[in-house]
């Protein structure tokens, strides 16, 4: 009889609870760790400082000494070398090895213009001195640069010498120039610059006390010479505005439409209201904006700006504001008037802090500045939709022949035009992110984000966009974002790393995709990290997959750096769900902790035959 009784089929609850058991303490056992903590602070892989350094993954540049505050960076990687700003210092250095036979300049602030800082109370160490602000390509021989001077700024030019010859890199002090609005008086002072065809457009006060904030254009070829800045006699334009990033955008096919889109911060005060908020702003003017006649002679006669917008919608039509941007980031397209906007903001709320990513289409922003008008009566009234009659040629229109052959130039505007533009820079609409709000958030943690680049990477499974977040604290942030069903979007911290030995600020990163490097300033020094580190996520298929990392999958014998090929091989990657199940299970693994996996494995199809229960492919909940 008992013999009878055990040959009996097993129950379809045999299976499940078998099924189940042994798959959670599998997991359990594979990723106690983080088992139990909140979600959003859960990184895939968290290394230290001292980690990095012995993964070699991360390499400190020796030039580094205490307060030199490297936050200027140019990355030039045709020539395969990187210039850095400091305080009172210019280094050349290659992308390949920072410590390899590195050039500098020495480059201080006038003995007098020290003095006359400090006594104007400004701080001997953090202010009074030549801080590199500016560092942008002239020509293909010559850096622009240009540095506070201890208030009193100042530029040059570097020459690098031809290419392929001896590196040169001499500072020519008998043309210095004065560098008031191309570059900020105040070293901490958000500032944002580019260089495009000789021409240097700026963001930056342009006094000492840094209240008055202007855009500008100098510089430009000898014969063709034409300084504008923005008009301060209307506060509708700028009003304390920071600057935090700058680029030139073409529109068209036709290069008369070719733009400078530049993203700032500034206060605004709505009504008779004394309170004044902080908004997130894009701007932009037309390149061939050579000035206006009249009010506007040497002052843009096509600067629009709009707001940006970067919120979490709540249930009760109150919405989540990040108000200040921090920084911006456009990850190119294979249309070249089309790259992907993606911004850093953080909250002005005191009661509670946080940080957020959004991203923008150019496609948006330019349908907002071909959209509605806003109006003021005056200071002391709000923001209205204008309904008035629009001038023609519709203002913030760049000439062109194509256009209209009798507007040769923004100096054959009509005067009804440059009063309109005068009064009425201000687009009523907002600009909204593509997803609705923002792409990844950071809620009620004692860091902020500081700095973004993003790489777009083609995987095994699809193609991501992988975001690099500098923080407040000198860690990076390695995130990626995986789309899901009806534009549902999971946020996966894949790293998270202590780049420099001490809590320090991140001021800048750029990326250098042919060395597949990240170079990362501070005020503490420079870091030179890898994009990627495949060998530290474990040893075994199911480790790679788990990790989840798009540069990341299993050939076979370790975790390895993907590289699409047209050779057909068996690379092991889910991005999208990090499901060993579904990758894993024909491979004998013999590293250890993983034969209760194993076991599940084979014990899964008998589960899925005897149970009528449908089970998700998707990770567990705890293992993000």
């Amino acid at each position: 009889m008992n013999a009878n009784k055990d040959e009996r089929p097993k129950s379809k609850s045999y299976y499940f609870y078998l099924f189940h058991a042994l798959m959670m303490l599998s997991m359990t056992m594979l990723f106690l760790p983080v088992i139990g903590t909140s979600k959003q602070n859960i990184p895939r892989l968290k290394l230290t400082y001292k980690d990095l350094l012995l993964s070699n993954s991360c390499i400190p540049f020796l030039g580094s000494s205490e307060g030199l505050d490297f936050q200027t960076i140019l990355l030039d990687e045709e020539r395969g070398r990187l210039l850095l700003g400091a305080k009172d210092h210019i280094f050349l250095l290659s992308l390949v090895d920072l410590n390899k036979n590195f050039k500098k300049i020495y480059w201080p602030a006038a003995k007098e213009r020290v003095e006359l800082c400090k006594l104007a109370g400004k701080d001997a160490n953090t202010e009074c001195a030549n801080f590199i602000r500016v560092l942008q390509p002239y020509n293909k021989t010559h850096i622009y640069v240009c540095g506070t001077g201890a208030f009193h700024p100042i530029c040059g030019y570097i020459d690098l010498g031809v290419y392929k010859e001896e590196v040169m890199f001499k500072l020519d002090t008998h043309n210095l120039e004065s560098g008031r609005l191309k570059c900020p008086f105040d070293p901490q002072q958000p500032f944002a610059s580019v260089m495009t065809d000789e021409y240097l457009y700026s963001g930056t006060a342009s006094d000492f006390l840094g209240k008055d904030t202007a855009f500008t254009r100098s510089l430009g070829p000898i014969q063709d010479h034409h300084y504008i800045r923005t008009d301060i006699s209307e506060h509708y334009w700028l009003n304390g505005a920071k600057f935090i990033g700058t680029f030139p955008i073409p529109d068209t096919y036709n290069p008369d439409d070719d733009k400078i889109y530049f993203f700032f911060r500034e206060s605004s005060q709505e009504g008779s209201t004394s309170d004044k908020t902080i908004l997130s702003r894009v701007g932009r003017v037309c390149k061939n904006d050579v000035g206006g006649q009249r009010s506007l002679i040497n002052k843009w006669t096509t600067f629009l700006k709009a707001r940006l917008i970067c919120s979490i919608p709540g249930s009760d039509g109150a919405d989540t504001h990040f108000d200040e941007l921090q920084d911006i980031y456009l990850l190119p397209t294979r249309d070249e008037r089309n790259p992907v906007v993606y911004g850093v903001f953080t909250t002005t709320s005191s009661i509670f802090k946080g940080s957020a990513v959004c991203v923008y289409s150019m496609a948006d922003i330019r349908a907002v500045f071909n959209g509605p008008y806003a109006h003021k009566e005056s200071a002391d009234h709000r923001w209205v939709q204008y309904e008035g009659r629009i001038p023609y040629p519709r203002p913030g229109t760049c000439p062109s022949k194509t256009y209209d052959p009798l507007i040769k130039s923004t100096r054959d505007f009509p005067d009804d035009v440059v009063s309109f533009i005068k009064r009425h820079p201000v687009m009523y609409k907002s600009v909204y992110p593509v997803a609705g709000g923002p792409t990844f958030k950071r809620i009620n943690v004692d860091y902020r984000l500081t700095q973004i680049v993003v790489d777009h990477v083609v995987a095994e499974d699809g193609q991501y966009d992988v975001m690099f977040l500098g923080t407040d604290i000198g860690t990076v942030l390695k995130v990626v974002s995986i789309s899901k069903e009806k534009w549902n979007m999971e946020e996966v911290v894949l790293e998270e790393l202590q780049i420099f030995k001490h809590s320090s600020i991140i001021l800048n990163m750029e990326l250098s995709l042919k060395q597949q490097q990240l170079y990362i300033g501070s005020r503490d020094g420079l870091a030179q990290l890898s994009l990627h580190r495949c060998d530290t996520y474990g040893k075994a298929c199911a480790d790679c997959c788990l990790a989840r990392d798009p540069y990341c999958a299993w050939d076979g014998a370790a975790c390895s750096r993907y590289t699409p090929t047209s050779k057909r091989r068996a690379r092991r990657q889910d991005v999208k769900y990090g499901d060993p199940i579904t990758q894993c299970w024909d491979i004998e693994d013999k590293a250890p902790g993983w034969f209760l996996p194993q076991l599940c494995l084979h014990l899964y199809p008998l589960y899925l035959k005897n149970s009528s229960l449908q089970v998700s492919t998707k990770p567990h909940p705890h293992i993000i």
